[in-house]
């Protein structure tokens, strides 16, 4: 793969960067360099999208993260969550990654146990964040979790922050993770923890109607039925615990994750449809007043993200953002070959930002030229 390497100008007083379509995808990376000086390349036989996005999900990873200490935070009145926590011997002193899973994943996600382990052995601590109802925690609440939830992750880093004194805290999300992380941290805007140093997105939602529609294209309909499979049994188990909050009859007929965010999500979640809690919910809204350093990693193959070109203009310009734009590597995959490491780029990518950050080095994106 050969990534673009354009030349960094930005937009003095009063002017304005207007760039076509064709432009802003040659734009869209940090440059050939990436933090380690190796472009990705797929693995060999893994090319494909498809192939990409299924292997990363299930060939296995090595668990290098020692047993946890479980800790249950409140969200909001009557809710908790489950964070499954792994501490050095200096927990203050090293940098905290908090890591947030996807749409259907939990803690124990393949991407979450390998990211965190990478960051384990470098030094870090590692919290293993479960947003609501995942990872077997239904009982802790009466509510369902949805893409807006970035209050949550807030919350879990607040408490961590005041609890045990950490000095450096960072996010990584995955997909829907990656959305909450991105959105906490606009919504945050320059009123951000001073403790928070750092955010990671990982193939991140960020446009959420155009996401979602995508998922209901033909190439990409074992995805959607595996998202709603979850998510119809998970709306089964909350509704036999929480007799007569949710009536299962509006389950009947849903085909897409739209139908599913139309009848239950919004029903449920405070939202008057579908689209507005997709026009609600997506951090694109907010990604330019992001003030820490944040990277983003997408594959421009992803089989289901979509990222809308206005979305990519505020990535672009904002100088807190590195935005990597690589042309393989489908979904929370980016399969590498194992040369020396176990080839899951996008967790060594993250972890070797992480330590740029540590270090004190620039870890800006690329601008674009002024026109």
């Amino acid at each position: 793969m050969q990534e673009r390497n354009p030349t960094s100008q930005e937009p003095g007083p009063g002017q304005h960067s207007f760039t076509s379509d064709a432009a802003l995808h040659s734009l869209a990376t940090t440059g050939e360099r990436d933090f380690f000086g190796e472009p990705f390349r797929p693995r060999r036989g893994f090319r494909g999208a498809h192939a990409q996005t299924i292997a990363g999900n299930f060939l296995p990873r090595r668990n290098q993260l020692p047993p946890p200490e479980d800790r249950l935070f409140q969200v909001e009145p009557n809710v908790q969550v489950l964070c499954h926590c792994h501490w050095q011997t200096d927990r203050s002193g090293a940098m905290t990654l908090v890591i947030v899973h996807g749409l259907e994943g939990s803690s124990e996600s393949g991407y979450v146990i390998g990211t965190g382990s990478k960051a384990w052995c470098a030094g870090m601590n590692v919290v293993r964040m479960n947003m609501r109802n995942c990872g077997n925690t239904e009982s802790l609440g009466p509510t369902l979790y949805n893409s807006s939830m970035s209050a949550d992750v807030g919350a879990v880093a607040e408490a961590l922050i005041a609890e045990e004194r950490l000095q450096k805290l960072a996010f990584a999300g995955f997909s829907m993770g990656g959305n909450l992380v991105l959105k906490l941290l606009g919504e945050w805007g320059e009123n951000a923890p001073p403790e928070v140093v750092a955010g990671i997105g990982v193939s991140p939602s960020m446009d959420l109607a155009p996401s979602a529609d995508a998922l209901h294209d033909r190439a990409n309909r074992v995805y959607e039925m595996k998202f709603l499979w979850g998510l119809r049994r998970r709306m089964q188990r909350k509704a036999a615990l929480y007799p007569g909050v949710y009536d299962l009859r509006y389950l009947r007929g849903l085909r897409s994750l739209r139908d599913f965010d139309d009848q239950i999500t919004a029903r449920y979640c405070g939202f008057l449809d579908a689209q507005d809690y997709y026009t609600r919910a997506s951090a694109s809204n907010v990604l330019d007043r992001i003030t820490v350093p944040t990277l983003i990693l997408h594959a421009a193959d992803d089989p289901f993200i979509r990222i809308l070109p206005a979305t990519q203009e505020k990535l672009l310009h904002n100088p807190h953002i590195a935005y990597l734009e690589t042309e393989h590597g489908g979904h929370c995959a980016f399969l590498a070959e194992a040369n020396g490491y176990d080839g899951r780029w996008a967790e060594r990518q993250a972890i070797a930002f992480l330590q740029r950050i540590q270090s004190g080095e620039p870890a800006s994106a690329v601008k674009p030229a002024s026109g």
